[in-house]
């Protein structure tokens, strides 16, 4: 393939639709055009073959054990950790701890950070673009500990108005927790000039990056960030598992999220000696073959080059948008300049829901409705909005089958 610009993109379509079982699949007759993306990714044969090589010739419990299947996958385990550490560029290994997903990794954050530094009248400052994920346990907290929510406003094309931020900020601004990437806007946001601003008044930064992995590199310790959280399913893995990168010196400072098998030194009834980071944050038994097939993931789109994914899908998003402006009473939610691969829309006098069950009945996944951003759509004064996501296994010819789609939805619901 070739851009515009006329550099080469080493993008091959039919291989690697054929890395993807899932795409062969027939929905109500019709070839699946897969445009969910944003909600979860598909899975390579690669990252299956992982798993299914775990349950059929490694399956044991990880850290504990002498014989030879516990060691083997132990080593294994931790060679993903290693891996997934090179991937975003943490500097230390022990700054990656495995979670159950995003949700869980802030969840994480809010309940030991708030434990140790958020007192009554102090102010957490999120934006108006927060997934739900990113919302409600900053709200938990500061319901418990008697703290204020602020919120960084957007305009109406979906970018944060960075002008605020200077007023918003203030001596009582504890942590700033913000989206790298809007999951229903696409919107970008400036996140490195936001940590280096928050950075000169001392203030920590988590950053929830469920969005971005799959579609650009992420470099925390260019970002500066003190956290960042994402999922393994929105990035081509396994569901049940993810990634909380924190600073090294946040985490020793930190207590056990919870309790249990893995996170100990020594226990007694009087008194337990916790490990250090990452095992003290990693209580239970892990989902072992989560961790290593995410890590299988992040190998495969390494392989195919994050760069070329970048491009290709900018060029996705491109050719959707020009194909969607042109249908008369359609209206983009979310016209950022910088944007990745997500187009929201809503069409004149049609609910978001009545469109995606005919685009279904045609073979095409969508989302629709809030997507677990009811602030943003009370901003934009919408109940919710139809959004295809886009990822590297799609094709123009399925935004045209898209597009023929939508039309003859708008023909039967008007």
């Amino acid at each position: 393939m070739t851009t515009e610009t006329g550099t080469i993109v080493n993008i091959d379509l039919k291989k690697i639709r054929e890395d993807f079982p899932i795409l062969k699949k027939q929905v109500n007759g019709k070839p699946l055009i897969y445009f969910d993306n944003g909600a979860t990714a598909q899975k390579p044969k690669a990252v299956i073959e992982a798993i299914t090589k775990y349950y059929s010739e490694q399956n044991s419990n990880i850290h504990r054990g002498v014989h030879t299947l516990s060691r083997e996958i132990t080593v294994e385990y931790e060679h993903a950790r290693e891996k997934i550490q090179k991937h975003i560029n943490a500097r230390y290994v022990h700054e990656i701890i495995f979670t159950k997903g995003t949700t869980d990794g802030i969840n994480l954050v809010a309940h030991c950070f708030g434990k140790l530094y958020i007192q009554e009248g102090d102010e957490i400052l999120l934006t108006e673009m927060e997934h739900h994920s990113n919302i409600i346990p900053w709200q938990l907290l500061c319901e418990e500990k008697k703290a204020k929510l602020k919120v960084i406003p957007i305009n109406d094309k979906g970018e944060l108005i960075l002008d605020e931020l200077d007023q918003l900020i203030s001596s009582k601004t504890k942590l700033i927790a913000l989206t790298h990437i809007s999951n229903t806007l696409g919107t970008i946001n400036p996140v490195k000039a936001i940590v280096a601003k928050a950075h000169r008044k001392n203030i920590p930064v988590l950053v929830d990056g469920a969005q971005a992995i799959p579609h650009t590199k992420v470099d925390v310790r260019d970002l500066d960030c003190d956290f960042y959280v994402f999922s393994g399913h929105k990035v081509f893995g396994p569901t049940g598992v993810g990634i909380l990168y924190g600073k090294e010196k946040w985490l020793n400072a930190f207590p056990p999220y919870q309790g249990g098998g893995g996170i100990i030194k020594t226990v007694t009834f009087e008194k337990t000696e916790y490990a250090e980071s990452p095992l003290k944050f990693e209580a239970g038994t892990p989902h072992i073959e989560g961790g290593i097939g995410l890590a299988v993931a992040l190998d495969y789109i390494n392989e195919i080059g994050l760069e070329h994914i970048h491009i290709y899908e900018t060029e996705l998003l491109q050719y959707a948008t020009n194909q969607l402006t042109a249908i008369p009473g359609l209206r983009i939610i979310g016209t950022a300049k910088e944007k990745a691969s997500v187009i929201s829309f809503i069409v004149e006098g049609i609910h978001p829901f009545d469109m995606g069950l005919i685009l279904d009945k045609l073979g095409i996944a969508v989302r629709t409705g809030h997507h677990c951003t009811q602030p943003l759509m009370q901003h934009f004064g919408i109940p919710g909005t139809i959004r295809a996501s886009f990822a590297f296994y799609n094709t123009k010819e399925e935004i045209d089958v898209f597009t023929e789609g939508i039309k003859k939805a708008i023909s039967m619901l008007r």
